[in-house]
């Protein structure tokens, strides 16, 4: 098969999966494109590749700035217009196609022109985000492509994005669209709330590879170090505040405690000077972003991931984060809250503990009961492994991404 990804920023260290993706299907014989709004300065790498290896991306802006990315779609509207002039006409009249006005003026005429220039004949267009879906959906609108058009939903896209451009944002791509891939249930219903169609709806995890994170019986040694992780980017939804907070509370009892922070974000700063401001500046280490494989090792040291994920002031929701799969694969017992999607991989008491959002007290309450209740942990962290194995193992996952794709193929065009 021949496959395009629409994404936004490639590679993104906070966006792993794409890539694993990718790597998936190039590992099993397809041949993959990328289209990209433009380039990220972070090395990702999935299993022994790195997105050097991929040999087929093309990022469609030049520059960070608006005018100079301006004169970029311009010129080459103009150079590739007589290969192409009705699709790179409508390209710059969007507004007569009635599109929802959630892009760069510039930005679907240099996807326009890419596609033209590579004059590729994809059996599936891959778009990851819903407002990358809407890309493909004018592409096909406009009759310059007759693939299949698949999109995964994430979680910023169906919250805060809908909140911003309206509720009837999707329905082109609903139209056109051929597939939809929710990464949760949670998000298969929102979807039907807002007008898709329920059969081309099909749930579809992101995962984690089960060889990679590896599985090992832990435990808590009495009055060893606890070491706490969590890996996110700082922001609000990601709720790195509460868990400072129920550290902060349990130092006074349990002052061999440490939280290290791998990440960054626009949040940084704020939640350094909480930690001075709560006086556990000795306790909390902000990492940044490391390199994934850095991270794995400092996870494999760590006896209990926070997830403490919250809705943002603005709606913004989390899908199911990758970092509670990886930490569940390798053994390792998490708490995180009941939020998005996340109780569909976390079963309360059993994988993981759960708690409401913002609950301080409770967040601290169950780092505790891990601490003291060693049955506990150790069945928490084998039956985390086998959550995992079972319904979240990326090997499996990108054997059904195949056999979504071969299957919407033999539905015909």
């Amino acid at each position: 098969m021949k496959v395009a990804f629409i994404v936004e920023g490639f590679p993104k260290i906070s966006e792993t999966f794409v890539m694993s993706q990718i790597i998936g299907l190039i590992e099993r014989g397809h041949e993959v494109d990328v289209y990209a709004d433009s380039p990220v300065n972070e090395e990702v790498r999935s299993g022994d590749y790195k997105q050097e290896d991929l040999l087929n991306i093309h990022y469609l802006k030049n520059s960070s700035d608006k005018l100079s990315n301006l004169f970029h779609a311009f010129r080459s509207s103009t150079l590739n217009f007589f290969k192409n002039p009705k699709a790179i006409s409508c390209a710059w009249n969007p507004k007569k196609y009635d599109e929802p006005r959630v892009f760069p003026r510039f930005l679907l005429p240099l996807l326009t022109t890419a596609f033209i220039r590579n004059s590729r004949d994809y059996d599936i267009i891959h778009c990851h985000f819903g407002h990358n879906g809407l890309k493909a959906a004018f592409l096909k609108r406009i009759g310059l492509i007759d693939s299949k058009v698949v999109t995964t939903f994430h979680g910023i896209d169906l919250t805060s994005y809908i909140s911003s451009f309206g509720q009837d944002t999707y329905a082109r791509l609903f139209e056109y669209g051929n597939l939809f891939l929710p990464i949760s249930e949670r998000w298969e219903q929102r979807l039907i709330e807002l007008g898709c169609d329920h059969n081309k709806i099909n749930i579809h995890h992101m995962g984690v590879d089960c060889e990679k994170f590896v599985f090992k019986h832990r435990n808590l040694e009495e009055n060893s170090q606890v070491r706490l992780i969590s890996i996110a980017r700082l922001v609000e939804k990601k709720g790195i505040e509460y868990a400072i907070r129920a550290i902060a509370q349990l130092v006074k009892v349990y002052p061999n405690i440490h939280y290290t922070i791998i990440g960054d974000g626009l949040l940084r700063q704020n939640l350094e000077d909480l930690a001075k401001e709560l006086q556990i500046e000795q306790q909390v280490d902000f990492l940044g972003w490391r390199e994934h494989r850095e991270v794995i090792d400092i996870l494999d040291r760590s006896n209990i991931l926070l997830a403490p994920s919250v809705t943002s002031r603005e709606g913004d929701q989390e899908g199911i984060p990758v970092t509670l799969m990886e930490a569940m694969a390798m053994g390792i017992p998490v708490i995180s809250t009941w939020h998005s999607g996340i109780p569909e991989l976390v079963k309360d008491k059993i994988s993981g503990y759960l708690v409401a959002e913002r609950d301080i007290d409770a967040l601290a309450q169950k780092i505790e009961c891990l601490i003291n209740q060693p049955e506990v942990y150790s069945s928490m962290s084998l039956q985390g492994r086998m959550c995992v194995e079972k319904s979240y193992d990326l090997d499996r996952l990108n054997d059904q991404l195949v056999n979504i794709y071969t299957k919407l193929l033999s539905e015909g065009k």
